[in-house]
């Protein structure tokens, strides 16, 4: 990741778009950065969906599909990756989990500017004069904004409680037990 520090938006010389979410929401963003930086502007996907999203253009982008690289393949990918000099990262992070692992991964690995799709539509870029945008983002996705926040939180305190309730009850059914059996010889 890079240009985290500065709100500074790289041109769009050529785009990674990692499709960690529903199909649409890629083919929309590939449409839309057509309509607006034109389109010439290669664009690639990294996605575990079979087949091309609609609107993508093969002779100047490529498709990479997760399956055919495995988890011992990761860096292969990346190799490929770092080969094509992307400008901006583009990942959707949707209320789905797919592809999280890697999607993070590859954000982390990659020397680009990255920008945040949403389920949507909306996009954001990760900078720090976003701050207050992608901490309320993480916050919502944790579950921790809204009327929802007071109930995650009391469970969050409560569990190490109900744990240890578990385990004692669970201990106190194994020592009646073995005192039975003892008893019982």
């Amino acid at each position: 990741m890079r240009y985290y520090r500065r709100s500074w938006i790289p041109p769009f010389l050529r785009v990674l778009l990692i499709e960690s979410g529903s199909r649409s929401l890629v083919e929309k963003n590939i449409s839309h950065i057509q309509e607006t930086y034109g389109a010439g502007v290669p664009i690639d996907v990294v996605t575990c969906y079979a087949g091309a999203p609609q609107g993508l253009n093969l002779e100047s982008g490529k498709v990479f599909w997760i399956p055919e690289y495995g988890p011992e393949g990761r860096e292969r990918l990346l190799a490929e990756l770092l080969a094509r000099n992307y400008s901006t990262v583009g990942v959707v992070c949707s209320a789905e989990p797919v592809m999280t692992k890697w999607k993070w991964w590859l954000v982390y690995k990659l020397p680009a500017k990255v920008f945040i799709l949403n389920e949507n539509g909306d996009y954001f870029w990760v900078h720090a004069a976003n701050w207050r945008l992608i901490l309320h983002f993480a916050l919502y996705r944790a579950g921790l904004t809204g009327a929802g926040a007071a109930s995650t939180i009391a469970r969050l305190l409560l569990f190490p409680f109900t744990l240890a309730g578990l385990m004692a009850f669970a201990g106190w059914v194994h020592l009646k037990r073995r005192v039975r059996l003892a008893l019982a010889r």
